[in-house]
């Protein structure tokens, strides 16, 4: 059933007493609602409808979903439970095409539970189980490694512009555009955030204002058009956003308007970053022409909520991601490093290096 909980340290997933409990993030910033996941098909169904959101919180999120849709089948043989697994990957990873931590995340759990010795489906979900938590983990750990990488670039009295939210709601703790700010804000280094609506679903002002202000942070909603402007007040000094994938060249695949922030922030000489951690990487990826981009449904677009907002029965265009070219990111924030052009050298430097 759905809960609601205290809204101070609120997370987009948890593991506790080995059930998976996700953030309805649709609901926010109005109500704070947890769900418990009950099947494999529910799963799919948060990460379709955005109730959990953000690259690495779907991966997290689809690792945990095997665990969920595993369940069942301890009493299946070896060979059996390794083809059902592979199945069940397949389906949660169809719930979002465009961000590769999804089909990173159940890559990684099917292949190590087909390299472990693990002889029954008993000990083969067990692998599964150990492997979503260690992932879970590991996110927690490199979003802040993120924050210390992109710190020094927040000085006092600064305009921070983001896009969307790729905050702590978008992963397992500190986000990965927001880390940088929130290790700030802790240091007491004084500056303001501009978060940009980021429509047609609002992540910006429903999701990255509501938990920027929890923490104590000055932020500031404007809407997607008034970017420019602010821009030309002089109030921007950088701008930090999120990516659902980096292709091999630097290409960064985002929250659609990322592009035309990058756009602007060249026409006013403003730095533009991309804070990724490592598993955003997709050097299978060439280029951005090669990321697939997904299409949502009409009514995100002609309704302002429930309100209709265009005509009935007209054409509606509703991509969820643009694709900013390299030449337009001034680096990229990972928990490895900061990596500058040229990409295509830098980026393998970068995922093939020890964590």
């Amino acid at each position: 059933m759905p809960q609601v909980g205290d809204t101070s340290r609120v997370k987009s997933i948890e593991w506790i007493d080995e059930e998976l409990l996700l953030l309805d993030q649709t609901q926010l910033p109005v109500d704070v609602v947890v769900e418990k996941q009950e099947t494999i098909e529910q799963v799919w169904d948060s990460i379709k409808q955005l109730k959990v959101r953000g690259a690495p919180a779907i991966g997290v999120a689809g690792a945990y979903g095997l665990v969920v849709g595993m369940r069942g089948d301890t009493g299946l043989d070896r060979e059996k439970f390794l083809e059902k697994l592979q199945e069940r990957a397949d389906y949660l990873d169809s719930a979002r095409p465009t961000a590769v931590n999804l089909s990173w995340a159940l890559k990684r759990v099917v292949a190590k539970a087909k390299q472990s010795a693990a002889g029954t489906g008993t000990e083969l979900l067990q692998v599964v189980h150990e492997e979503a938590i260690e992932i879970h983990h590991e996110d927690e750990q490199l979003c802040k490694r993120i924050g210390e990488n992109g710190v020094d670039l927040i000085k006092p009295g600064f305009g921070v512009l983001t896009h969307c939210n790729a905050g702590r709601l978008a992963t397992s703790e500190y986000g990965t555009a927001t880390a940088p700010m929130y290790l700030a804000h802790e240091r007491g280094v004084a500056f303001r955030v501009y978060s940009d609506e980021s429509r047609p679903l609002l992540q910006g002002s429903r999701l990255t204002s509501w938990e920027l202000q929890e923490a104590g942070v000055d932020v500031t909603v404007i809407t997607d058009n008034m970017a420019a402007h602010i821009m030309s007040q002089g109030l921007i000094d950088m701008v930090i956003v999120g990516t659902d994938r980096v292709a091999a060249n630097g290409d960064v695949a985002n929250k659609i308007g990322t592009m035309g922030v990058a756009i602007l922030a060249k026409h006013f000489g403003i730095p533009f970053y991309v804070a990724s951690p490592f598993s955003t990487i997709d050097l299978d990826t060439q280029t951005g022409a090669d990321i697939t981009i997904e299409e949502r449904g009409d009514d995100e677009v002609t309704h302002f909520g429930l309100r209709r907002t265009a005509p009935e029965g007209i054409k509606v265009r509703n991509p969820a991601f643009d694709v900013t070219p390299n030449e337009l990111v001034t680096g990229i924030i990972t928990d490895r490093g900061m990596v500058q052009a040229p990409y295509s050298e830098n980026l393998k430097d970068i995922f093939y290096a020890k964590a």
